[in-house]
C-alpha cells in the first residue's frame, strides 16, 4: 500500500456483512485511537473496526483487529477469511492455503474461487473451549450448558463456548423481538464475565440450521460474527439441536456461515467481499 506524509492506503472488506477497515500495519501508529476515529459511521468511513495486516515469522501473515471502542480483539473469523483473500488478491501468498497468526493462535485457512476471484474461505478455527475457567466466566462445573444465570436482575438459560473470544448463547423463540442492545450491554459488563463476553441470540429455524443475532464486546450489535456463529453452532450440538460432524447454517443479518463441529476442530465457511479501496488522512 502507498502512503505519503498525510495519507494511507486503507480498504473496506466484509465477510458476512461485518465490514472493517484493512491497513498495511506497518504503517500504522496509535491504532487503538485510529479505531475509535475510522469506525465513525457518520463522520468516517465506518465499520465495525479496522484490521492491521502484519509480518509473521511463524505464518504467512499476522493480523491485528481493533474494535469500535479500540479494544484490541482476539480474534475475528469474519476478518481472517478478509485478511486471506487480500494476501493472495495483492500477490503477497500465492498458495490457496494459507496460515494467519492471530491473538489467538495461528489459524489455517483454504481459499475459494469462483474462476479466478477469491470469493470465500474456510478456516480451520481449533478446538471449542467449552471449560468454565477456559471461557472465562465465573461459574463452575466442567462445562456451562443451559445454565440459568441472574444478569441485571433478569434470569436466562446460558451456554457459554470460547472460540478464541469468550461467548455466552442464548436460545429464543422470538429473536425477532429480543432486547439484544440493553441485554448485551448487560452481558458484555458483568462481574459474571472478568474478559468480557460477547453474546449470541439464537432460533433453531430447523435441526442443523439456525438463526442468530450477536453483541460483540466493544462493538455492540454487528451483522456478523464468525468465531459467535462457530460457538452458537457448538451450543446447539450441546443442547441437542444440532449435530456434530455435519454442516450447520447459521444465518446472521449479513449473510449465512457454514458451521461443522468436529472432535479435531471447528471449521467455519463463509464469504470475503472487497468493497472499495481509498486513501484516508490520519
Amino acid at each position: 500500500m502507498d502512503m505519503n506524509e498525510t495519507k494511507t492506503r486503507f480498504l473496506k472488506m466484509h465477510g458476512c456483512g461485518n465490514d472493517l477497515i484493512y491497513f498495511d500495519g506497518m504503517s500504522i501508529q496509535n491504532p487503538e485511537i485510529l479505531a475509535v476515529k475510522l469506525s465513525d459511521r457518520n463522520k468516517s468511513i465506518g465499520g465495525d473496526g479496522i484490521v492491521l495486516i502484519l509480518p509473521s515469522v511463524v505464518a504467512d501473515a499476522k493480523m491485528r483487529m481493533f474494535n469500535a471502542d479500540g479494544s484490541e480483539g482476539m480474534m475475528c473469523g469474519n476478518s481472517i477469511r478478509c485478511v486471506g483473500k487480500y494476501l493472495h488478491d495483492h500477490g503477497i501468498v500465492e498458495s490457496l492455503h494459507m496460515k494467519i497468526e492471530t491473538s489467538s493462535g495461528i489459524k489455517q485457512l483454504e481459499l475459494i474461487r469462483n474462476g479466478n476471484k477469491v470469493t470465500a474461505a474456510k478456516v480451520d478455527m481449533g478446538q471449542a473451549e467449552i471449560s468454565p475457567e477456559k471461557i472465562p466466566v465465573n461459574l463452575t462445573g466442567a462445562m456451562v450448558v443451559a445454565r440459568p444465570v441472574t444478569i441485571a436482575g433478569n434470569t436466562y438459560e446460558i451456554t457459554c463456548v470460547n472460540m478464541g473470544n469468550p461467548h455466552a448463547i442464548i436460545f429464543t423463540n422470538d429473536l425477532a423481538h429480543f432486547n439484544l442492545v440493553a441485554i448485551g450491554a448487560a452481558f458484555e459488563n458483568s462481574d459474571l464475565f472478568p474478559e468480557g463476553v460477547n453474546l449470541g441470540v439464537v432460533q433453531m429455524a430447523s435441526r442443523n440450521h439456525m438463526q442468530m443475532r450477536v453483541w460483540e464486546r466493544g462493538a455492540g450489535e454487528t451483522k456478523a460474527s464468525g468465531t459467535g456463529a462457530c460457538a452458537a453452532a457448538v451450543a446447539a450440538v450441546l443442547m441437542g439441536y444440532a449435530d456434530k460432524d455435519t454442516s450447520i447454517e447459521v444465518a446472521v443479518e449479513g449473510g449465512i456461515l457454514t458451521i461443522e463441529y468436529t472432535d479435531a476442530a471447528v471449521y467455519m465457511t463463509g464469504d470475503c467481499v472487497t468493497i472499495y479501496e481509498g486513501m484516508v488522512e490520519l
